[in-house]
């Protein structure tokens, strides 16, 4: 069976490790500052999802699979009990690990998204990625201004960029698998958690500026997640940890006695 790729900080340390997934079209290296700051406490491990970063390509991207690659990590790697956080895709994928394999999990952080299904909302980012011939662009340039036609912010364009790179046939392609991301994206944004309930610790946190995480959605969280405690960091939208990296890492080390 396929493991999922990751980098590890701080894996001398004894202590419960704590695994990170990025979200939708990220990698394991948006998380490397965050990585590097809670390594010095305990383990951490970044890891790519199923589809991105360089972790294997596959055909099947539901809630479940990303749930099963979890616990194949940690028996891989000998991990009893984790932290495990999450980030928007790897948010819900988390969760559902929590709510599949509770004895593995120590304290769950789940980072700007809920359990609930959401519309689909990112047709644009989708038809601008599909946008991009591979045969015609030869720098990241050609493909920035490509995005750019669909895409307003700058900063998005950047965040997909980063998964840009030379194949063994010199020519520029992504990182993630756009085809199955594609195919199977009602799967697992318009899908909600499948219903279970996880009785241990758990933080949300919410992005200020993010409408990711609304107060009506307080009651569907506390449903599956009764221990829950959700907690808004100022002055960000949804790449929480992009934007105040300081504050979120305050609020994840405070929930996890690092401090």
């Amino acid at each position: 069976m396929e493991i999922l790729n990751s980098k590890i900080f701080g894996e001398n340390l004894t202590v419960t490790p704590l695994l990170v997934f990025h979200g939708l079209f990220g990698m394991l290296d948006n998380w490397g500052s965050f990585g590097k700051d809670l390594g010095e406490y305990l383990p951490v491990h970044l890891i790519d999802l199923r589809n991105h970063g360089r972790s294997f390509h596959s055909e099947n991207m539901s809630h479940d699979d990303l749930a099963d690659d979890i616990a194949r990590y940690m028996d891989h790697y000998g991990i009893q009990k984790a932290h495990v956080l999450g980030h928007s895709l790897g948010g819900k994928a988390v969760m559902q690990f929590a709510l599949k394999c509770p004895e593995k999990v120590e304290k769950l952080i789940v980072v700007d998204i809920s359990p609930k299904a959401y519309p689909p909302h990112h047709q644009g980012i989708i038809k601008a990625l599909e946008t991009v011939d591979f045969n015609t662009v030869s720098s990241r340039g050609d493909v920035e201004t490509v995005l750019s036609q669909y895409i307003p912010e700058k900063s998005t364009i950047q965040f997909l960029a980063k998964n840009l790179y030379w194949d063994d046939n010199k020519k520029l392609n992504w990182r993630f698998n756009l085809k199955t991301l594609s195919e199977k994206y009602n799967e697992f944004v318009s899908n909600a958690v499948k219903f279970g309930v996880f009785e241990g610790d758990s933080l949300f946190i919410a992005g200020e500026k993010s409408n990711y995480i609304l107060p009506q959605d307080e009651y569907g969280i506390k449903q599956q997640f009764p221990k829950a405690k959700i907690v808004t960091v100022k002055n960000a939208g949804h790449w929480v940890q992009a934007e105040n990296p300081v504050d979120f890492a305050k609020v994840v080390k405070e929930f996890l006695s690092l401090d």
